[in-house]
């Protein structure tokens, strides 16, 4: 009897040893492991509602698997510490997003960001798209198919102005389970705000008036994108103590607008800020000979200042600091 006992109970206790090798082998399961970023307290907690264009959507539990089809919202992602698992045209982000917030080399390139390839979003198997109505509105049903979808507009309203950064950026981090992290982004970003003030006004720099253009060559001339206060580049400089000088006589929906070289001459008494890429550098030999470019004050007092190529103007948190900083370091130099 003693015999046949221990022989039950053996096979018991080799039963349960089973039984925890099975469960340890499903945590290892990488097909459903958290993204980058995440925990698994993140991963367990839920459900979450999200704010987006169209209304809300409760998901189950925080978003693991996310792609994204708008480089601001990537960024987003970016600066709370979780990568997407797919992304819209990285080699346009990798040149035109500032590299403080780098795209991992393992995100899945999902096509542009106004023709994604809906296959291989498919293929990714995400629990969250987030797409950008001014490029994605009429395929979202399609991309609802697939997934649960948020859509955010950068141009409604106010346009993309410093307060929607933020309010997107907030909606983007319940999504992922992230509102503490999204806090203290925030947070560190007024911070950082209030150190370039003070080093402005300790160099001599306070209430510095400022234009601030993104320009390139259309049609054989400088076309120059004047950044208006409802920009997030300008809501982030003001924010710095900085003052913008260029007023449109109305709301510009894009948060900027375009005019040729000709139109300086209203402003050539700020200061000059702007953003080239090193391929297109219009400010540089095709204006040698220019007598409208030569002839403005910024010039002929030698107020101009370059930014990196890769300076964001449509960005999140992320590229508001590496702003900043370029801005502060050009005009105090």
């Amino acid at each position: 009897m003693k015999k046949g006992l221990s022989g039950i109970l053996f096979l018991m206790v080799f039963a349960l040893v089973l039984a925890g090798c099975g469960a340890a082998g499903n945590i290892s399961d990488t097909s459903k492991a958290p993204a980058s970023g995440s925990t698994l307290a993140e991963v367990a907690a839920g459900p979450v509602t999200v704010k987006h264009d169209r209304g809300e959507i409760t998901l189950d539990r925080p978003a693991q698997r996310v792609v994204v089809l708008e480089w601001t919202f990537t960024e987003d992602m970016i600066a709370l510490g979780v990568q997407p698992v797919g992304n819209a045209d990285n080699a346009g982000y990798k040149q035109y997003v500032t590299p403080e917030a780098a795209l991992d080399s393992s995100v899945t390139d999902v096509g542009t960001r106004n023709e994604p390839n809906l296959e291989a979003i498919a293929a990714l198997k995400p629990d969250l798209i987030i797409s950008n109505v001014d490029g994605n509105a009429a395929i979202y049903d399609q991309l609802r198919a697939i997934a649960p979808t948020v859509e955010y507009s950068l141009n409604s309203g106010n346009g993309y102005d410093h307060d929607k950064m933020a309010e997107i950026f907030n909606n983007i981090a319940v999504a992922l389970g992230k509102e503490d992290k999204a806090k203290q982004v925030l947070k560190e970003l007024d911070q950082h705000y209030a150190e370039a003030k003070e080093k402005l006004a300790a160099t001599g720099k306070a209430n510095f008036h400022y234009i601030l253009t993104q320009a390139f060559t259309y049609q054989n001339a400088a076309s120059l994108r004047m950044f208006s206060d409802n920009s997030v580049v300008a809501g982030t400089l003001a924010k710095s103590g900085l003052i913008n000088d260029w007023k449109p006589d109305k709301l510009e929906q894009y948060g900027f607008s375009t005019v040729g070289i000709e139109a300086l001459s209203a402003v050539q008494d700020s200061n000059f800020l702007y953003i080239v890429q090193p391929n297109d550098d219009v400010f540089g030999a095709a204006m040698k000979n220019s007598s409208v470019w030569n002839g403005l004050n910024f010039v002929k007092e030698k107020r101009i200042y370059a930014l990196d190529s890769k300076t964001w103007t449509f960005g999140g948190p992320i590229s508001s600091k590496a702003l900043v900083d370029q801005v502060v370091a050009a005009i105090t130099k």
